[in-house]
């Protein structure tokens, strides 16, 4: 009877804690992926400098919490190589698609100044590539040929989990609460890996994100 009373009591204290809901976005500080080049092939990237999307926190007692995002960014990369001789080929490839990151971050909050308290956050991320697509147009011997796919080479996994830890300010004005906050992700694995070593993605992710919750 007295687990029964301690589990009802803890379900209702949870229930009880305030839930926040807003959104977070902000500057990556590395790059989603590394490109290079070589005598005879070129790798080149234009991925977006922002990431965006919606967030949730559980606010829980003596200065602990639990947050969810779902972060977006964009990126593309293109490719382009030749060879001389009596069948002389050139290819160009131009590869875009969307990244969505998942962190799922345990929270603890330092007693501050009034309104204005330090965290530090840690906690696992997951990362997954959506709507890729890669344009390939080969010339050979004057002739162009034009193909698509959504599983180029350089391909490695689709799905990515990295560990994610940082550090913010949870400033509070009136019911809004603004958390400005560094963040870094190691990913366990790579997205991209090239076969000739010229494009890579990056598994040291670092970014600069501000989160607006009410």
């Amino acid at each position: 009877m007295k687990a029964i009373s301690l589990f009802l009591f803890s379900a209702a204290l949870v229930c009880a804690q305030p839930i926040g809901f807003g959104i977070k976005g902000g500057l990556p500080m590395t790059d989603f992926l590394d490109a290079a080049s070589n005598q005879n092939f070129h790798f080149d990237t234009t991925t977006n400098r922002y990431i965006i999307g919606p967030m949730v926190e559980l606010r829980l007692p003596f200065g602990l919490g639990v947050e969810v995002d779902a972060l977006y960014r964009h990126f593309g990369y293109s490719s382009f190589s030749s060879t001389s001789g009596i069948t002389a080929t050139i290819t160009d490839a131009r590869t875009s698609g969307s990244a969505w990151e998942f962190p799922l971050l345990a929270k603890y909050k330092f007693k501050g100044i009034p309104l204005v308290r330090p965290y530090v956050e840690a906690g696992v991320s997951w990362n997954h590539l959506t709507g890729l697509t890669q344009a390939v147009t080969t010339t050979i011997a004057n002739v162009t040929h034009s193909s698509s796919t959504s599983n180029p080479t350089e391909l490695n996994q689709e799905t990515t989990r990295g560990f994610v830890m940082g550090a913010g300010v949870d400033i509070k004005a009136l019911f809004i609460h603004i958390t400005p906050e560094i963040r870094y992700t190691r990913w366990g694995a790579k997205h991209f890996i090239d076969p000739s070593g010229l494009l890579n993605s990056n598994q040291n992710q670092g970014e600069f994100l501000i989160g607006l919750t009410f």
